[in-house]
């Protein structure tokens, strides 16, 4: 039985869903990075980071070529990138309204 397209979606933004995850994607937005170079970016426990790379390279998300003992990452596709862009725009909207409300309660407090 073929899964639902919003299980299917679901399931997509939960690989998304975790902060390194989210860090790689973004450093890989401006171009392949080799493993090491990836590390010192991100600075976490090399194991921790070859998990996270291995979620989303099973998920299709990035592709891994070795160069001789060097692994290097890049995004499967440029869709990633604008996907995180236009996460970046809404976020960026939502936390305009915040503090906005913000702005507003405080003034209601002192007026």
């Amino acid at each position: 039985m073929p899964v639902p397209l919003y299980q299917a979606r679901a399931e997509f933004f939960r690989i998304l869903g975790h902060p390194v995850r989210i860090r790689v994607l973004d450093l890989l937005s401006d171009g392949p990075m080799a493993v090491r170079d990836l590390l010192v970016a991100i600075e976490i426990e090399p194991s921790n980071l070859s998990q996270q790379l291995a979620v989303l390279r099973r998920a299709g998300i990035v592709t891994a070529t070795r160069a001789g003992t060097t692994v290097v990452y890049a995004l499967s596709g440029v869709d990633v990138a604008e996907l995180l862009r236009a996460a970046r725009r809404i976020l960026a909207e939502v936390l305009t309204c915040q503090n906005a409300l913000l702005t507003e309660l405080r003034e209601a407090e002192l007026g």
